[in-house]
């Protein structure tokens, strides 16, 4: 027993009380105490190296719970009935079935892990340059304005709120903010029953799919574009069709005649962050209505997009309801916080409603409550504007860094958008230097799953800049200039370090 719990190794992050505790339920589930009393609190803080007090008090709190039983001047011992519970079950006469298991690959009649798709580093917290998109620095969370809306959203008068299932419904407050503190910013005017609460824009986006589209179904995407846009449509085994860009977004004209659907992203074009002009917004909606399509809106950036007057939301210019809205917090936010919304004709939200309901219900009511909370208090508002100025200082250093130590590459960058898609020079493949940059500790993303048909001649990466640190910015950018210029023997950029 003494072995056992001197191999556990306190680590930074946790409570010294949390990890013992979470240590001291797993030896009492695998029976390692028996009818032994545990070490006194004085012997296992030695062990521990911690204070006694801090012992005493996880003693104590599993008493509390039911895992210990104290006993006058004998110790703490397991409770029976934990160790009963515990006790591993002895299987019967087990076999060895493994010719008879079934084979799945017969079985599965869809395999979505042969997906193009971009893949994301797990470990990207390792890289010392972590010039990812879609991640943030985890100490820019409003973690005490957050935890205050929790505390009142479990406070015993509240409880009532949110502990019961709403079956198909969402949070009416939530739903309330969203209306009248996030949509009325990007002009959109939205009754309560045309608004649905989802997990995310992946979420919100595969609803949509299963069911608007079929075998029958044209839908047209941006190219490049976002790849888990053009697997979920795949999955439901629509006709995927290509959109050509211009540098005005997406094409519009003879292209887009024969779609049933046209997936878009106009505020930043995902991924080369073009914005579509105003003008270029009313002919895509004049065009819906004479041709009979409708459009997709993946608002994904717009919440702390940092230009201090951007363009209106399609859905706001659209007057004949033909445009179906997709919004997100998880830029604004938090990405682990997945919580979205769809904004569209009341008789499609209530199809949603239903199919959410047949999925998983409804988003987790404890959230839901939670981030409405946040929203009323005026927290949201406040860190909205906080990250804003963050996003624009960060912005400008990568634009500087980038114009001073990669010239070489054809940069393509708008103002309030969170990353950069850059064109490598001739004859480097994004693959290699993607590989190659890790090495550095440097991550950027290649941009090859986000064409339709692969990677065209030149090759494209993403400079994301929202999970690195200021500071590490132009050291970053400095060692990938250098590192092209040693892959492509192309003479090192060194421009004059010019001041913001």
């Amino acid at each position: 027993m003494t072995e056992l719990l001197i191999n556990l190794e306190l680590k930074p992050g946790k409570s010294y009380q949390q990890q013992i505790r979470e240590k001291l339920v797993e030896l009492i589930s695998k029976g390692q105490f028996g009818g032994r009393p545990l070490p006194s609190s004085r012997r296992m803080a030695k062990l521990l190296g911690v204070s006694r007090n801090t012992v005493v008090l996880v003693y104590e709190s599993l008493v509390d719970e039911g895992y210990l039983l104290a006993k006058e001047r004998s110790g703490f011992f397991v409770n029976p009935e934990v160790q009963e519970a515990s006790l591993p079950k002895v299987v019967q006469n087990p076999t060895d079935n493994k010719d008879n298991a079934p084979k799945w690959s017969a079985r599965i009649q869809h395999q979505p892990s042969a997906y193009s798709r971009l893949n994301k580093d797990k470990a990207w917290l390792s890289y010392p340059y972590p010039f990812i998109y879609g991640q943030i620095e985890a100490k820019e969370f409003p973690i005490y304005q957050w935890r205050e809306c929790l505390r009142i959203a479990q406070s015993r008068n509240s409880l009532h709120e949110w502990v019961e299932d709403y079956i198909d419904d969402d949070d009416p407050e939530l739903v309330a903010q969203i209306r009248q503190q996030i949509l009325s910013k990007r002009g959109i005017v939205a009754e309560e029953g045309e608004v649905l609460v989802t997990m995310g824009t992946q979420n919100s986006l595969f609803m949509l799919a299963s069911l608007l589209a079929g075998p029958q179904v044209k839908v047209g995407m941006e190219d490049p574009g976002y790849a888990d846009l053009r697997n979920i449509f795949k999955y439901q085994q629509a006709q995927l069709k290509p959109l050509d860009l211009d540098e005005q977004g997406l094409v519009l004209g003879e292209q887009l005649r024969d779609c049933d659907y046209v997936c878009v992203t106009p505020s930043h074009q995902y991924p080369t962050t073009v914005t579509m002009p105003l003008e270029r917004r009313q002919r895509l909606l004049a065009q819906a209505e004479r041709d009979d399509f409708l459009v997709i809106e993946d608002d994904y950036e717009s919440e702390v997009n940092f230009i201090e007057a951007p363009l209106p939301a399609l859905k706001s210019l659209d007057s004949s309801g033909r445009v179906i809205y997709v919004g997100s917090l998880s830029k604004s936010l938090s990405p682990g916080l997945r919580l979205g919304y769809i904004v569209a004709d009341r008789r499609l939200i209530d199809e949603l409603r239903a199919l959410r309901r047949l999925n998983y219900r409804h988003p987790p009511a404890n959230n839901q409550r939670t981030l409405a909370l946040f929203i009323a208090q005026g927290y949201y508002d406040s860190h909205v504007r906080r990250m804003r100025r963050l996003y624009e200082q960060k912005w400008w250093q990568v634009k500087q860094g980038l114009d001073r130590y990669l010239s070489h590459c054809q940069l393509h960058s708008t103002p309030g958008s969170f990353c950069f898609w850059l064109g490598l020079p001739d004859g480097l493949s994004s693959e290699y230097l993607v590989a190659e940059a890790a090495k550095l500790g440097i991550l950027v993303e290649s941009g090859d799953s986000l064409f339709f048909n692969g990677m065209p001649e030149q090759h494209y990466i993403r400079i994301g800049f929202s999970a690195i640190e200021s500071d590490k910015i132009e050291a970053g950018l400095s060692k990938l200039g250098e590192l092209i210029s040693q892959l492509t023997g192309l003479p090192r950029p060194v421009k004059a370090k010019s001041v913001a």
